[in-house]
């Protein structure tokens, strides 16, 4: 269930939301971006610059989609606050990227559960400029399209450690994100940055049995070698891994069951 409510367009597509909203919006992105010039990965920064983002107002979607479908073909599609896995993989095999048209209140400014418009137009909308970001999401919303439920479940531990919540090894040595759930959250950069987590190489079988849960830090984050190794995980056989992973059973999770905590 969700706390939030979408805000519609009007008759010609333009959503208006009140100043405090605005302004939830530019203090997210006035503190974000001092993050970003340490951590973020080139091809984020460089999508970011393309998309020439307010600092100041919550973006028009169809600003955003003029960008996009010159640099790769994508668009945005506007949608409530939480949609089924269907739709989900449905937009994306058809390369619209979903936006839910709200943002997060002041006492969720760090850490949000559920997507909103920050998190989605800021943490992933970036790296839709790049080309191998965007033939990733693309194959993949076509890959879970076509799959059962069940293995839907294990498909979305791949989004989940790549799309959402992905690092990427610097040239230095160092770490460098390009997840959106990261990217988005001024709480999860630093603590992504920071010493707490696990940090493990990407590896298609153990992502698909590595469990997670959405409302907390994540204890564990897979890293890539470079943004263009999506291009090398479309060429694998994700099928088979799903397949694999559920003979081979989850991993035992880093964290303690929700109904344990609190």
């Amino acid at each position: 269930m969700t706390e939030y409510v979408a805000r519609l367009p009007d008759a010609n597509g333009h959503i208006h939301y009140p100043e405090e909203e605005h302004d939830i919006w530019q203090e997210l992105y006035a503190r974000q971006l001092d993050n970003l010039s340490k951590y973020a990965c080139d091809e984020y920064r460089q999508g970011l610059k393309a998309l020439n983002l307010s600092g100041d107002k919550i973006p028009q979607l169809g600003e955003i989609d003029k960008t996009l479908l010159a640099t790769s073909g994508w668009k945005t599609s506007a949608v409530p606050a939480l949609i089924s896995f269907e739709r989900f993989f449905e937009l994306l095999a058809n390369r619209e990227f979903p936006v839910a048209t709200f943002i997060r209140s002041k006492e969720e400014f760090d850490y949000l559960r559920e997507p909103d418009i920050f998190h989605e137009v800021f943490g992933h909308c970036p790296l839709l400029t790049n080309p191998s970001f965007a033939r990733f999401s693309h194959a993949y919303g076509k890959l879970g399209l076509a799959a059962s439920k069940e293995d839907r479940v294990f498909l979305a531990r791949l989004y989940w450690f790549t799309v959402e919540f992905g690092l990427i090894r610097a040239k230095d040595g160092g770490l460098q994100i390009y997840g959106g759930g990261i990217l988005s959250s001024p709480g999860e950069t630093q603590y992504a940055m920071g010493d707490k987590p696990q940090i493990r190489p990407f590896d298609l079988l153990d992502v698909l049995r590595t469990p997670y849960r959405i409302d907390i830090m994540q204890p564990v984050y897979y890293v890539i070698d470079s943004i263009d190794f999506l291009d090398e995980i479309v060429k694998m056989d994700i099928m088979a891994g799903v397949r694999e992973a559920k003979k081979l059973g989850l991993f035992e999770p880093l964290f303690e069951p929700k109904s344990k905590v609190g």
